[in-house]
């Protein structure tokens, strides 16, 4: 079975291509995550972390 779609993969031409744009949407992904937990305000992560320890007040408050 693994023949049979490697040979079809290797007709296709510029099939290259993707693997490498696959690699650069993971990493412009998980560095643009990476920026934002860094720059987070520190309060806010804490009342985010909060709200599953909340039991008598609105979750809509943020």
């Amino acid at each position: 079975m693994l023949k049979f779609v490697k040979h079809h993969m290797e007709t296709i031409t510029g099939i290259e291509v993707y693997p490498l744009i696959s690699l650069l949407i993971f990493f412009i992904f998980f560095v643009m995550l990476f920026f934002w937990v860094i720059t987070a305000k520190k309060e806010y992560i804490k009342k985010v972390s909060e709200i599953p320890l909340e039991t008598n007040q609105n979750s809509t408050e943020l």
